[in-house]
């Protein structure tokens, strides 16, 4: 029986995700979950969950693919492809995006999804010194519809109750999550968070104008948590955000194809120096 999912079936697929080595945030489902409680899915198979997937909107016109994964004992039987099909096309956004693994792009092809780019985790324990840029301040300190307006400016469309729960300084003290913005003359030009997983920290977004503002985002949010194994999801096509990776000595361990099926979306790739997550976008 496919229906939506509970926000505690949404916490069985994190953990499930968890195991699959995907590695989420301890907070994710928290803010996934005030991002579009209507957007995820599952199907049962006598009162089990056996499968699951997410289809974010984050506007009327966009949204997003994640958590497309089915309980071992289910899997070969067709449940998954039968789930994503079904909420598919109930979909009625101009684009919708995902981050899939490279081995299953011909699948997504099937389903009317055109490649983009890739998209690499690069990961490496670390230890930085703080910048003590004092442009560098809490997101929460800058107007949040300027930080609203900066993260639309790197996304195919606004997702406001998304960031509003990402940037949630509350929730950021419960799970480890904190966020920075760059402010040059009032204006923001950069904005960065950093979150603590099942393996080390995760740092996303982190969107910037410049690479050098990039940079001090980078310094400031390993700072701040003291150092550790730090994972960042660049896209490759930002040679900057390559440099920037390199340059502290981090390396590939994971990839994903970017792909969107309808509207193809334009983005300032030179800005993203960093996806904000493989399953919301």
């Amino acid at each position: 029986m496919i229906r939506r999912a509970a926000k505690t079936d949404l916490e069985a697929l994190v953990s499930w995700a968890a195991k699959e080595g995907w590695n989420p945030g301890l907070g994710d489902a928290d803010a996934f979950w005030r991002a579009d409680p209507e957007g995820y899915w599952v199907d049962e198979v006598d009162g089990e969950i056996a499968a699951g997937v997410s289809l974010v909107h984050h506007h009327q016109d966009y949204g997003f693919l994640g958590f497309y994964i089915v309980a071992p004992q289910f899997r070969g039987q067709g449940l998954g492809f039968r789930l994503w099909s079904q909420v598919l096309a109930m979909s009625r956004a101009k684009t919708v995006g995902l981050d899939g693994v490279v081995a299953q792009q011909e699948n997504y092809r099937k389903s009317g999804f055109a490649y983009a780019h890739a998209n690499a985790r690069y990961g490496a324990q670390l230890a930085c010194e703080d910048p003590m840029d004092p442009r560098i301040v809490p997101a929460a300190s800058a107007p949040i519809e300027a930080l609203l307006a900066y993260d639309a400016g790197c996304n195919p469309a606004a997702r406001d109750r998304f960031l509003a729960a990402w940037l949630d300084p509350q929730a950021d003290a419960r799970h480890g999550r904190f966020a920075l913005a760059f402010r040059d003359g009032g204006a923001v030009t950069g904005l960065g968070a950093i979150r603590a997983c099942g393996s080390g920290y995760k740092i996303g977004p982190l969107f910037a104008d410049t690479p050098d503002i990039a940079d001090r985002l980078f310094r400031a949010l390993v700072a701040g948590v003291g150092g550790g194994h730090v994972y960042l999801d660049i896209p490759m096509p930002n040679p900057e955000a390559r440099a920037l990776a390199l340059r502290y000595g981090m390396h590939p361990v994971f990839e994903t194809a970017r792909m969107y099926r309808g509207h193809y979306p334009e983005l300032p790739l030179r800005r993203i120096f960093g996806v904000t997550t493989f399953e919301l976008g």
